[in-house]
Formats: structure tokens, sequence, C-alpha cells
């Protein structure tokens, strides 16, 4: 997966992740629950529907990463065997 990708898949997730809190959040508010209040359990309460709802953009996102932490390695691992002189 490319860098442009993981940046689109991650921009996604976290937009939907924000938009799940706001969406529960706007519920209680309108159930005449304290905006703070709502907030504060709109975050927790939509930890889990979102690891729930949003299973597959988050395997996306997880497959980015690791991705791009073993290119990363591999150029680390590189650069070492060329500062020893081995490359």
């Amino acid at each position: 997966m490319s860098t442009p990708h993981l940046a689109r898949d991650l921009s996604l997730y976290l937009l939907a992740r924000l938009g799940l809190i706001v969406v529960i959040a706007a519920v209680l508010v309108l159930v005449k629950v304290p905006l703070l209040v709502a907030v504060a359990v709109a975050v927790v309460v939509g930890l889990p529907i979102g690891l729930l709802t949003l299973r597959k953009l988050n395997a996306r996102v997880t497959a980015g990463l690791a991705a791009r932490n073993e290119r990363r390695a591999r150029e680390r691992a590189k650069l070492r065997a060329q500062l020893r002189g081995d490359e």
C-alpha cells in the first residue's frame, strides 16, 4: 500500500470516528443530556461501536501502517549496512 492511500484511509477513518462521536453526542443532547457529559459518553461509547462498524477501514489503515513500517525498517537496515561499509 502506498503512502497516499495510507493518508487517505487514515483521514477517512479519523473523520468517521469523529463523525460517530458527533452523532452520538447530538442524540444525547437532544435527549437533554448536558453537552459536556454527552461528549464524554460519546467518546466512551463510540470506541467499541467504531471498532465494530469501521472494521474494514481499520484493517486497511492497519495494513498500510504495517507496510510503511516494514519499508522504513528495510531502508534503515540498508542505511546501517552502508554506514558500516557492508555495501
